[in-house]
């Protein structure tokens, strides 16, 4: 199936300015996903959220974050869910090894189900949000250790 760029460049376009992370089409010639990698580092998440209360404590926030592990952060705004399905098992458990590439949860954005997998490997040590809330970009879901 051919498609010219200013379709693809259109698309594009709307991926953007919806903050979606894939589009996905197809008709009876072919199939065109357009997908946008979103890539936040935890450093520069872990920073501004322990911001606000280390005013006077920043010696202690930083070993507390240190216990907990590495963050998995929310790439985008939307419902968080720790399952397929509300009669689904979880995706993720504490306590459960996962690998790099394992999905984690689902983020609801715009009644687009996004699948958010695990950029790291090892240990599910803390679940922060609870099946059905709202996120916010940036904001930590869970630590893996």
């Amino acid at each position: 199936m051919d498609f010219d760029i200013e379709y693809i460049q259109e698309l594009a376009k709307i991926l953007k300015a919806n903050e979606l992370t894939e589009i996905s089409l197809e008709n009876d010639g072919g199939a065109i996903t357009i997908r946008k990698d979103v890539i936040v580092s935890p450093a520069a998440v872990a920073a501004p959220v322990a911001a606000a209360p280390a005013a006077a404590s920043k010696p202690a926030a930083a070993p507390q974050e240190e216990k907990k592990g590495t963050p998995i952060v929310s790439p985008m705004v939307g419902t968080f869910y720790i399952a397929p399905s509300p009669d689904a098992k979880p995706f993720v458990t504490v306590g459960q090894t996962i690998k790099s590439g394992d999905k984690v949860c689902i983020i609801e954005a715009m009644k687009l189900m996004n699948e958010i997998e695990a950029e790291i490997e090892g240990k599910i040590v803390e679940i922060c949000v609870q099946d059905g809330e709202p996120v916010e970009f940036g904001q930590v879901l869970m630590y893996v250790e």
